[in-house]
């Protein structure tokens, strides 16, 4: 439903020294001013943060905790049946507190002994090279806010439950978590921007709405579809396409709805061997003679 770290809703600084997110018309919270307020000031946070110090505290309300709890337990269901078993198990390891929303400190704190990965606070949009760069060093930003408590199953911008549920649990297994570290390296690796926009969407069609092969059965892996309640469902009944870089590169999607064109791997390895390596050693001449495939 969105491509990580380009479609935050735009955040303007006031003279005052406030911070203003900017939300559209059909925002589930555009005209709930409560929601608007507490937007503004979790973005404040990311704003303010320094590198190297801890991530400031967003103190939720009960209302945001129990948004959290909702759909945590309710996604837990649906994972038992339609998440790979790697995912499972970095959720297990992982262990996020189901009754609240753990902060970003909290998280990092939880995930560097498994993995390495801490996580940055992101206010709003983060340019594709850095968000995708820092990877390689075992980062990954994320938004603090949590979506708006009328439509708990549904967000049309990247939350802390996407950030956290979708991604912080597949970061957990150290073998997905080696494939965000390529492609962190390969955004690194780079020159051209549409280089990197091919490295981004291979991303988006793998370890956003990646779907794979596990004995028999069509599984999810990307966090895109492990954190929406209604993509969950759905994803079985899309148009399936074998693993194909040039395609994932240069395929178009629609933000504004459920993925109907996805990717299948065979397996983590087949993940691995396919789009682990290309990551691992991708460079502009290659990306482009599969861009001239792709096309």
């Amino acid at each position: 439903m969105f491509e990580e770290a380009q479609y935050f809703a735009p955040i303007s600084a006031q003279d005052d020294g406030s911070v203003v997110v900017e939300l559209a018309a059909s925002h589930p919270g555009f005209a709930d001013p409560v929601y608007r307020e507490r937007r503004n000031a979790i973005a404040g946070l990311a704003l303010n943060h320094r590198p190297g110090t801890p991530i400031p505290t967003a103190e939720y309300t009960d209302q945001e905790h129990a948004v959290w709890e909702l759909v945590i337990r309710e996604l837990a269901v649906k994972h038992a049946t339609y998440a790979t078993a790697e995912y499972l198990d970095g959720a297990a390891r992982l262990g996020l507190p189901r009754e609240r929303i753990p902060q970003l400190e909290e998280v990092s704190d939880l995930l560097e002994p498994l993995t390495g990965f801490r996580y940055l606070p992101a206010a709003g949009l983060v340019p594709l090279r850095d968000f995708y760069g820092v990877l390689d060093d075992g980062y990954f930003h994320s938004t603090q806010y949590i979506r708006h408590h009328s439509v708990p199953f549904y967000t049309p911008e990247p939350d802390v439950i996407h950030e956290v549920i979708g991604h912080a649990n597949a970061l957990a297994h150290p073998r997905y978590a080696d494939l965000y570290r390529q492609a962190g390296a390969a955004a690194r690796r780079v020159e051209g921007e549409e280089a990197l926009e091919f490295v981004s969407k291979v991303f988006w069609f793998t370890l956003e709405f990646g779907v794979m092969r596990e004995s028999g059965e069509l599984k999810a892996y990307g966090a895109g579809i492990l954190s929406s309640y209604g993509e969950i469902e759905e994803f079985r009944g899309m148009d399936i396409r074998p693993l194909d870089l040039a395609a994932m590169g240069t395929t178009h999607y629609d933000i504004t709805k459920y993925q109907d064109v996805l990717f299948q791997a065979d397996s983590l390895q087949h993940l691995e061997d396919v789009v682990g390596d290309f990551w691992a050693t991708c460079d502009d001449d290659l990306i482009a003679k599969l861009i001239e495939t792709g096309v």
